[in-house]
């Protein structure tokens, strides 16, 4: 009987080893999938470009999707969050930047096209567009036109914009336009070229820029 108790001993601390040496490379594996998934804000454009390139194959085949199979460092320098300033609560315990939630939300949306009155991935308008946005990430409602939009939250100068404040713009005598400020005079928008970000100062929009409206802090 010792005899037998002294030979199961080590055999138990032998499995009893490998099932920790199991555990932690079980933890290890998961550390490594979490840093792989797509976020430009702590991995080198070398790195997430090869990333990029792989989910973005899935929308190849997808309708209604423009497919880009690459991204330009022009592009990737846009996804970098570096505003540790402007911060939200999430409803998790961690604290991240507005900035990326809706980079977070741009590339989720990025590929589908501008339609007048659509609201969905076959296509999406600007007020549609905004309205998704503040709704999906912020739990905001927004009314469904530009025009109800711009009367939500409270106007703003234009030297005070901060980012996710709407911006508007009266591009013709009929039409008006929305998107979000994003900061360092950038705003974020579902144009006739599709969802992009476009220069407050560019002087088609400079030109027709009409009021702005915060509606969070």
């Amino acid at each position: 009987m010792i005899k037998k108790t002294f030979i199961l001993l080590p055999i138990i601390l032998l499995l009893t080893a490998c099932t920790g040496n199991k555990n932690i490379q079980m933890e290890e594996n998961n550390k490594i999938k979490d840093k792989s998934s797509l976020n430009a804000s702590n991995i080198s454009y070398n790195d997430y470009k090869p990333s990029y390139e792989s989910e973005n194959e899935k929308l190849k085949n997808r309708p209604h999707l423009k497919y880009e199979p690459t991204i330009s460092k022009k592009d990737y320098e846009k996804l970098t969050f570096n505003n540790e300033s402007e911060q939200i609560e999430s409803t998790t315990p961690s604290v991240i930047t507005k900035k990326q939630v809706f980079m977070d939300f741009y590339n989720d949306w990025k590929n589908v096209r501008y339609k007048m009155g659509g609201t969905s991935r076959t296509g999406i308008d600007c007020s549609g567009f905004t309205q998704k946005v503040f709704k999906e990430k912020f739990g905001i409602e927004l009314p469904r036109t530009t025009l109800t939009q711009v009367n939500v939250g409270v106007e703003v100068k234009k030297s005070d914009l901060k980012m996710g404040d709407l911006v508007f713009f009266k591009t013709s005598k009929r039409y008006k336009h929305v998107g979000i400020y994003m900061g360092n005079g950038s705003f974020l928008h579902s144009s006739i070229k599709g969802i992009q970000f476009t220069e407050l100062n560019k002087p088609f929009y400079k030109d027709t820029y009409w009021t702005a409206r915060r509606i969070m802090n």
